[in-house]
């Protein structure tokens, strides 16, 4: 299954992506292993990040903080530490994608450097932008230059921020996977007040080129149902094999069985979605006959009696050839063609 690009309505099915990210615990076996394991759990795609501590974030900057914010606060060593221990080595980058090709699913990177944008750039069918990336106008224009298919986070924007990278990307005739997205990665079920699911129709308005997605970091996957039942057609999540292991992105994670159970979820969603085309469905043929209200002769009546409303009764069923309440203007004041009983059906054809 490909990147749904040429059709953001319920008929495309639901592409997820399989975010590895730091998950991989500097072990490429281990990296190797959630592939297969993303791939079983119904991934379409193994996601990635490379960076390079030193291109992504200043040592500096952080110690003047003084103190680490959010999910950071969490982590024993300091921010550039934890990112150049997780940092995920480009000699890998054959590996992972031949063991993407080997369970048929897609390999791609969210590149943090202007250079591995470069190095990445014939090796996967789109680029990533994370969200802390989208202002980031030097690698907008980068990414660009290749043509590719672009999906962009836009956790922490405003609309303002969006529609200037959005810009940028649709002037160079660039597809986009327009992706919500909140950018805290506590995991805490606070989030939820957030998550703003309903941005997906203002990118819709606003946006009617783009593909909507979700990139998403809150607990379990209810907020993937709704963004699919509002139009998403990418969804990206974290993906492990423990939760509980020791790492900046296990926890906020799911595991091969959950994500399963939101492959499968979802996959019933798409079918209960439907065309948005209001007709009588093949399986309510027979249950319309039997719950509509159709007329029937209240009393017996002689052929050549005038009929009025008072004739008539609407009761259940009302089989094709019933008439309903809407039609009693068809028959009322019309004259008998032949006697009828009591709690027989009236029909067009009873009428002269």
């Amino acid at each position: 299954m490909k990147l749904p690009l040429n059709d953001s309505g319920s008929s495309s099915s639901t592409y997820f992506i399989a975010d590895i990210a730091a998950n991989h615990d500097g072990s490429l076996d281990r990296a190797l292993e959630l592939i297969r394991l993303a791939a079983k759990a119904g991934a379409n795609a193994a996601k990635f990040q490379n960076f390079r501590a030193e291109t992504i974030v200043s040592r500096q900057g952080f110690q003047e903080l003084g103190r680490k914010l959010t999910h950071q606060s969490k982590w024993e060593k300091d921010v550039y530490e934890v990112y150049r221990d997780a940092a995920l080595p480009i000699e890998w980058t054959d590996a992972l994608i031949t063991e993407c090709a080997k369970h048929q699913i897609d390999y791609f990177t969210a590149p943090y450097d202007l250079e591995y944008i470069d190095f990445f750039a014939h090796k996967m069918p789109f680029f990533k932008v994370g969200s802390g990336d989208i202002t980031w106008k030097q690698s907008l224009l980068r990414m660009a230059t290749f043509g590719k298919p672009i999906l962009l986070a836009t956790g922490a924007s405003n609309l303002q921020e969006v529609d200037d990278a959005v810009n940028l990307l649709e002037e160079n005739g660039i597809p986009i996977v327009l992706m919500q997205c909140n950018t805290n990665y506590t995991g805490e079920k606070e989030n939820f007040d957030f998550l703003n699911l309903n941005v997906l129709k203002t990118f819709q308005k606003k946006y009617p080129k783009v593909i909507l997605g979700l990139s998403d970091h809150s607990p379990g996957f209810v907020a993937v149902l709704g963004a699919i039942a509002l139009g998403a057609r990418v969804i990206e999540k974290h993906f492990t094999d423990d939760t509980s292991r020791v790492g900046p992105d296990h926890g906020f994670s799911l595991d091969p069985k959950v994500w399963r159970e939101m492959v499968d979820t979802s996959r019933i969603l798409e079918r209960a979605l439907g065309d948005g085309v209001k007709r009588v469905e093949a399986n309510e043929v027979e249950p319309r006959i039997v719950q509509r209200r159709g007329y029937r002769y209240n009393r017996s009546i002689l052929a050549g009696e005038v009929i009025e409303g008072s004739d008539l009764i609407a009761l259940r069923p009302c089989p094709n050839d019933g008439l309903t309440p809407f039609q009693l203007g068809e028959i009322t004041g019309r004259i008998l063609k032949y006697d009828v009983n009591f709690d027989e059906l009236v029909r067009l054809q009873d009428f002269e």
